[in-house]
């Protein structure tokens, strides 16, 4: 029992220092971005990691997520005779909820593994040390663009990723189930609204900040060497995974149920 306690107030510790962490560097982060000089160069390189080498991965994830989708909902609306609806049910679940967060989860993995690992290699060599002997700030340096970057690419391929899955649901429909071309587009564009585009890539301007933060976060505090770069990359992503979902759960709760 006594071991149980300790563990839990390890735990409690542990995750109060995370937040504690992480909302100064958050601070810190704001501060910065807005002192000039802003490095453009190095925001469209981050721009290039993120946002155009993620394009395959996020467009085969995209499709397959739109042909499952419809081919589920078909099996249900099959026996109701209204498969008609396959559209504007596979439209809205993407844009409203699928495609922001699978994207967001895609780009965590790959992007944010990618900067914790970067990051804490820097940390482990000594060269985010080496940025401050030369009178640069790392969060500056290393931070704000990573941060500028996702914040900005992750609402525009969460949009892609909403086109490609809406058209695996087209080719479900149109080639396996029968209905026109036409209609499923008819359908779907009369499914959505502004608000539902608008709370989608709302959300994923907040999943960007939250990977930013995170992956940066983690990476500036490794320990240990190798094994500590490779702790952190994953306590990253993991912990990027869990907040990515809980403010999906809040934002949706916001935008549907408190203020309708």
């Amino acid at each position: 029992m006594k071991k149980i306690f300790i563990d839990t107030g390890k735990r409690i510790i542990s995750f109060l220092y995370f937040i504690g962490g992480l909302s100064n560097l958050v601070g810190q982060t704001f501060r910065w971005l807005f002192v000039p000089p802003l490095k453009g160069e190095r925001v469209f390189e981050q721009v290039k990691k993120i946002g155009v080498d993620s394009l395959p991965i996020t467009s085969t994830v995209a499709l397959f997520i739109g042909i499952i989708m419809a081919l589920q909902t078909a099996v249900l609306m099959q026996r109701l005779g209204s498969e008609m609806y396959i559209a504007s049910i596979v439209a809205l679940s993407l844009v409203r909820e699928l495609g922001p967060v699978i994207t967001a989860l895609v780009v965590a993995g790959r992007v944010g593994a990618a900067i914790t690992a970067e990051i804490g290699s820097m940390q482990v060599t000594e060269q985010v040390d080496a940025l401050q002997t030369l009178a640069t700030n790392p969060i500056k340096y290393l931070v704000v663009p990573r941060l500028l970057a996702l914040s900005l690419m992750l609402p525009v391929l969460t949009l892609y990723a909403d086109i490609i899955g809406i058209m695996g649901g087209w080719l479900i429909c149109v080639h396996k189930l029968g209905i026109s071309s036409q209609m499923y587009l008819n359908i779907t564009f009369d499914a959505l609204l502004f608000k539902d585009l608008f709370t989608g890539l709302f959300k994923t301007v907040i999943f960007g900040m939250l990977i930013a933060f995170v992956s940066c976060y983690e990476g500036f505090n490794v320990e240990g060497g190798a094994e500590g770069v490779g702790s952190a990359t994953r306590n990253a992503v993991v912990k990027a995974f869990i907040l990515i979902i809980m403010a999906d759960c809040f934002f949706t709760a916001l935008f549907y149920f408190i203020f309708p």
